[in-house]
């Protein structure tokens, strides 16, 4: 068992059921005047979304564009969530799973999500989920999801007071840019078949293991 264990959000512990894309498509509109290119979320970070969105409208990247945007989304999201009648749910197998390694002393859990900070605890929140990580590296840290890694790893190391080699390191995703994220970190992945991709995706582009659901994750 892994000391460290780096979980992705959307399609590998939760499905907002459409709340947080609406969001984002909310807040592209009140912020610029329309909802903007279509969006591929599927491993994708926040800051890389709003950098396209940002370019469809022929606007340059600047902090105050990208403040404002972000603090409409955490509004449109925390609401879409709590009031929009989004069928979202947890996962297959994810409490059961969670609540067996926070058991552990020895095991550690983070987020390693493609979600900016507020957007993550917002989700966790929601659903029941935020008691089960005190730490994580987020969206809103880079644009490119495979530089999270490391961020995650310096956290966990500043939260438990130990540093973690990638051979002690495990990440949980559902997407080939997590497999990408975890490869480039070192360590391996987990990779669960509750998003977008086919089990047969996701074995394709080398995940250590595959499971159809964390149900089966022991």
């Amino acid at each position: 068992m892994a000391d460290l264990w780096l979980f992705d959000i959307d399609g590998t512990l939760v499905d907002t059921g459409g709340a947080g894309m609406r969001a984002l498509q909310e807040a592209a509109t009140l912020c610029f005047g329309g909802e903007g290119p279509p969006l591929d979320l599927a491993g994708s970070t926040d800051l890389g979304v709003v950098y396209g969105i940002l370019e469809h409208f022929g606007l340059e990247p600047e902090d105050e564009a990208i403040d404002s945007f972000f603090r409409t989304y955490l509004e449109r999201l925390e609401w879409n969530l709590a009031h929009g009648g989004y069928p979202g749910r947890v996962l297959p197998g994810v409490v059961a799973l969670l609540e067996r390694l926070h058991a552990d002393e020895s095991v550690h859990l983070g987020l390693l999500t493609g979600n900016i900070a507020g957007g993550a605890a917002a989700k966790m929140r929601h659903y029941g989920l935020d008691r089960f990580f005190p730490f994580g590296a987020y969206g809103c840290d880079h644009a490119d999801r495979n530089l999270l890694g490391p961020v995650a790893a310096e956290r966990a190391a500043n939260h438990t007071g130990r540093s973690f080699t990638p051979d002690e390191i495990v990440v949980v995703g559902d997407t080939p840019k997590d497999i990408a994220c975890a490869k480039a970190l070192g360590a391996p992945c987990i990779a669960v078949a509750t998003g977008k991709f086919t089990a047969d995706e996701l074995r394709a582009h080398g995940a250590e293991r595959v499971v159809e659901t964390l149900e089966e994750v022991q």
